[in-house]
């Protein structure tokens, strides 16, 4: 009977255990517990192993749920956020940019630069966000906005001759630079950039996001010595106006000289407000680093309101970035990721231990000054022959004397020669000359390069300091230039 019980099949769905000869009920019976308990243990693992997978499946298809939402919201902010469709709220507010915008030519021949995105140029920055990323099509929009400037100056530099003593010879400098369009009328295209860029610029040189800017490079040297401007995509350019105080500058470029391919892609920067950045937000930098062409860098807000000191005389309440900023990148812009131009970038920190600090001036208030310059006229330099005759002998006053007796800065008169236009207008000996036109002059050097800009004939308004009784005020005067007396 025990043989026949111990092999005896065991039913399906049942746990299998031996009853062993004379084993009495309470071992049958633990041996029966036992038996569940594994069977209900086995059950739980089943029952876990089933929930595991089930979760797995869910968090799946979650993903792909989030994924598809996530696309769909960049696709979304991508076209909201790039510059198309409408001018933003604080982009250039002229009646010629309304026109831009609306497809019209704002004057006869000459096509409007556009301020905004077509509507497919935005579907393909609207995909480059998706797939490349939100700085991908920054660049893909903003690039057009930016170009390089190319300058040669010529520099004074004193040299020692042994019994001669000292003598100043001219070299010839060229360097390379950044600019942003801003703005445009019916003739030309106006390009915001650093003062120090352009500053005693005799030649200068504009060249396009699609241009060559080392032969454009090589072109403005040999514009220096008389020849003429031979390379696509880079067009000769006009200091509209400077602002050194500030190290702002305007250049501009006339619209015919301009390739009407070329002049269909370019596109006035959209303006941003830089006095709602944070520390922390993220901004991309577009310019001509070290004179190789358009380069971008990205990176983050690293404090606001900065004062440096630089050998251009520094800056105050400046954006600080951990973009990088190289010589070239000065003049260039310094954007959001909504593609608005937050800043203009000025410098970086030179010292030796010091990484990832570059400074730009902030678009709020740089912009006004811009604005003002770009109103001006703009004017060719002329030569010393054809430039009008202001009629003063000046000197420059050294540091310590305007210090000391707190004298205003400018270009000191030693003499009003007698029967001259200064005269005639009432300047006199001692008087300083703060402003020309509405420009500030700091020394002798920079008002006579001011005046070679105006003809005999021209009215020139004048800004001076006069003492009296040892107090300095200001007076405004005008004077009419007259012809120089080695040309009558």
């Amino acid at each position: 009977m025990s043989e026949e019980r111990e092999n005896r099949p065991v039913p399906s769905g049942y746990t299998c255990y031996r009853v062993k000869e004379n084993q009495t009920n309470e071992e049958r019976n633990n041996a029966e517990y036992s038996a569940v308990e594994k069977q209900y243990k086995e059950a739980l693992r089943r029952e876990r192993r089933r929930r595991r997978q089930r979760n797995r499946i869910l968090t799946m298809a979650f993903s792909g749920i989030l994924f598809g939402l996530c696309a769909a919201l960049t696709f979304f902010l991508a076209g909201k956020l790039l510059p198309g469709g409408k001018k933003a709220d604080a982009g250039i507010s002229r009646q010629e940019t309304a026109a831009a915008l609306a497809g019209e030519e704002i004057s006869a021949g000459v096509p409007a630069v556009r301020a905004a995105l077509t509507t497919e140029e935005e579907g393909i920055s609207a995909s480059i966000a998706a797939e490349k990323g939100i700085v991908a099509a920054v660049a893909q929009a903003c690039m057009p906005s930016v170009v390089a400037i190319s300058t040669v100056s010529i520099q004074e530099i004193p040299s020692y001759y042994g019994f001669y003593g000292w003598r100043t010879q001219n070299y010839k400098s060229a360097s390379s630079g950044s600019g942003i369009i801003v703005g445009e009328n019916e003739d030309e295209l106006l390009i915001a950039t650093n003062n120090h860029v352009v500053a005693d610029a005799t030649t200068v040189t504009v060249c396009f996001f699609d241009g060559d800017v080392k032969s454009a490079e090589k072109e403005t040297e040999a514009m220096f010595y008389g020849n003429t401007l031979d390379i696509e995509n880079a067009v000769s350019a006009t200091i509209k106006g400077t602002d050194e105080a500030n190290d702002l500058a305007v250049v501009s470029v006339n619209k015919a000289d301009v390739a009407e391919e070329t002049l269909s892609q370019l596109r006035v920067a959209s303006l941003g407000d830089s006095d709602s950045l944070v520390v922390g937000e993220q901004v991309v930098a577009i310019g001509n680093a070290l004179g190789y062409g358009q380069s971008l860098t990205s990176g983050w807000v690293s404090a606001l309101n900065r004062t440096i000191s630089t050998s251009d005389g520094g800056g105050t309440q400046l954006i600080q970035t951990d973009a990088a900023i190289n010589r070239g990148n000065s003049g260039g812009a310094l954007l959001n990721l909504k593609g608005e131009l937050i800043g203009i970038n000025t410098a970086k920190s030179s010292v030796s231990d010091s990484e990832g600090m570059g400074y730009a001036i902030p678009i709020s208030m740089a912009y006004p000054i811009l604005e003002d310059l770009m109103n001006r006229k703009t004017r060719v330099k002329l030569s010393e022959g054809e430039a009008g005759y202001l009629g003063v002998n000046l000197a420059d006053l050294s540091a310590e004397t305007i210090w000391m007796y707190d004298v205003p800065a400018g270009a000191f008169v030693a003499e009003a020669v007698s029967g001259g236009p200064a005269e005639a207008a009432g300047l006199r000996r001692g008087d300083i000359i703060e402003k020309v036109d509405g420009q500030k002059v700091d020394s002798r050097k920079e008002l006579i390069q001011r005046l070679m800009y105006y003809a005999p004939g021209e009215k020139v308004d004048l800004v001076i300091a006069r003492a009296d009784s040892g107090i300095y005020t200001e007076q405004s005067i005008t004077v009419t230039l007259g012809q120089r007396p080695d040309q009558t």
